[in-house]
């Protein structure tokens, strides 16, 4: 997941039949809800010996692997014979890589595997994958009047738009146009760019919402969103889905929550915007615009233009520190081009709100696929980030990675530490420790229900990463977090944990959710 959102690549994972299958359907699900590129193959049991109660068998006679996968992939398939292989795992690559994208999955027995290919055929899977920019050329001229016309259009940022971003970017300066983010598509606007109004939907900011309630705004472009309930402020129809807005999508599938929207516009975001941009007299490179350089010593220069809901607790210096005041001092430490992931749970809200990765471009022509901050928000399967960090690793060597995650997501998942121990990988897992399920915790506490069974055992992290092989650090406070040799950390070669332990009276910015939960 995470190498293929950064290379934009084809992902690779593979299991063991029966309990290593099942054990990754998680994370394929995952990709799938989020439209990752992936290729699953999952060995089977000899077919000779199906249906005879061959240990961990998952064929259609045994806990059926085919069938476990198959709402939660783009193709799935078993292979039964050695001349289907090649065919069939052509068919799987380009249904991974086509639109929308997503897992392929192919069972492979263990019979067929050791088997040459009888007929070996020559595929030109690089053509079929490089498939040509299409758009609706009327519908992109319906776009550039509706832009015209605009008298306050407001610019709205999905994650599907990260290879247009750039060209996004150029027409929101051009075009003095406000700009917001969905939480997936955070990553990819600069936190300090002076039209951009902060994050819309789940854990989100007052200003982003209050731009689209503006009675003024007559325009709403939506960029390579999905529009779940994250995303959507819960299916918010007084502030998005209304008739202001044009949804821009590459992705068919997107546009059936927008069926209100009074413009579609379908085709590959970049070439359309390409086009936007070639309509408008733009040169990209005159709007190639950049904040001075980081200075590690201070803040000065680095204007927001939207507000936290606690500027007290992001500036507190108080121990225990405060989840708060983590996520402000995260990206003053670490170097301005570091990739963030963000888990499941508090992390998700925590990071959100309050975690603004240094980027310094404001617009023009960049590289910026996956963004500086990731999330899996649509499945939101706790674990995610842990995972998907070290695929990040694995695609940027020289980037910085850090994972920011919670205690109940590392006892699932923590053991993957070993994995970047034995890859090399410099990833910094930064772990937020409450001794609790904090977002059931604080749900059940907002929502007036019954306090149960987010309750955790106090666990010393950092002697547990240690015992792995790794280094690890326990933090008490801020002064503890600034004290730490970040160079040093980015420059190890293999991982480092972080065990934070922070204030678990702190209540995250989760209101959209519990409201949605009393509502029903």
């Amino acid at each position: 997941d995470g190498y293929a959102r950064n290379t934009g690549k084809l992902g690779v994972c593979c299991s063991t039949t029966g309990p290593g299958a099942t054990n990754m359907i998680t994370g394929v699900a995952s990709a799938y809800e989020n439209n990752v590129p992936m290729l699953v193959i999952t060995a089977q049991t000899a077919i000779s010996t199906f249906g005879k109660g061959a240990i961990q068998d998952s064929s259609c006679t045994g806990i059926n692997t085919v069938g476990l996968y198959q709402h939660c992939t783009r193709y799935n398939t078993l292979i039964s014979h050695a001349a289907q292989f090649e065919h069939k795992l052509a068919t799987a690559i380009m249904s991974a890589m086509g639109s929308p994208a997503g897992p392929a999955h192919i069972s492979v027995p263990r019979d067929v595997m050791a088997k040459g290919s009888p007929n070996p055929a020559k595929y030109q899977l690089d053509k079929l994958l490089d498939r040509p920019a299409l758009l609706d050329s009327d519908a992109v001229d319906q776009l550039y009047q509706e832009l015209s016309n605009a008298q306050k259009p407001v610019f709205i940022i999905g994650d599907e738009a990260c290879d247009a971003i750039g060209s996004i970017l150029s027409l929101v300066v051009a075009t003095g146009a406000e700009l917001i983010v969905t939480p997936q598509g955070k990553g990819l606007v600069s936190p300090y760019h002076p039209q951009f109004k902060g994050v819309f939907g789940f854990a989100g900011h007052s200003a982003a919402r209050e731009v689209l309630l503006d009675s003024s705004v007559d325009l709403v472009v939506a960029i390579g969103a999905r529009f779940g309930e994250f995303s959507s402020n819960a299916w918010d129809t007084e502030t998005l889905l209304n008739g202001k807005l044009v949804h821009v999508e590459s992705t068919e599938a997107n546009l059936t929550r927008t069926p209100m929207a009074r413009l579609h516009v379908r085709g590959c975001i970049g070439t359309v915007f390409d086009r936007i941009i070639e309509k408008f007299g733009i040169d990209d490179a005159h709007y190639i615009r950049a904040v001075k350089a980081k200075n590690d010593d201070s803040e000065v220069g680095f204007e927001r233009h939207f507000k936290f809901d606690d500027e007290k607790g992001y500036l507190s210096d108080a121990t225990p520190i405060k989840p708060q005041r983590l996520m402000r001092d995260l990206p003053k430490l670490f170097p301005g081009h570091t990739r963030f992931l963000v888990d499941t749970g508090n992390s998700l809200a925590w990071g959100t709100h309050y975690l603004h990765p240094f980027d310094r471009r404001f617009s023009g022509k960049r590289e910026q696929r996956g963004g500086l901050f990731s999330a899996s928000v649509d499945f939101a399967s706790m674990g995610w980030a842990i995972g998907s960090a070290i695929g990040t690793a694995l695609a940027c060597r020289t980037t910085p990675v850090v994972c920011i995650t919670g205690d109940g997501s590392w006892l699932m998942s923590g053991q993957e530490l070993t994995v970047a121990i034995e890859e090399k990988l410099s990833v910094v897992f930064v772990i937020l420790n409450d001794s609790a399920y904090g977002m059931v915790k604080h749900g059940q506490t907002l929502t007036g229900a019954e306090p149960t069974a987010s309750q955790l055992a106090k666990v010393d992290f950092c002697a547990v990463a240690k015992a792995m092989g790794a280094e690890a650090f326990i933090v008490n406070s801020p002064a503890e977090l600034n004290a730490l040799d970040i160079k040093s950390i980015c420059k190890k070669v293999g991982p480092t944990l972080l065990d934070v332990r922070i204030d678990a009276n702190e209540k995250p910015p989760i209101g959209l959710r519990t409201n949605v939960l009393q509502s029903g």
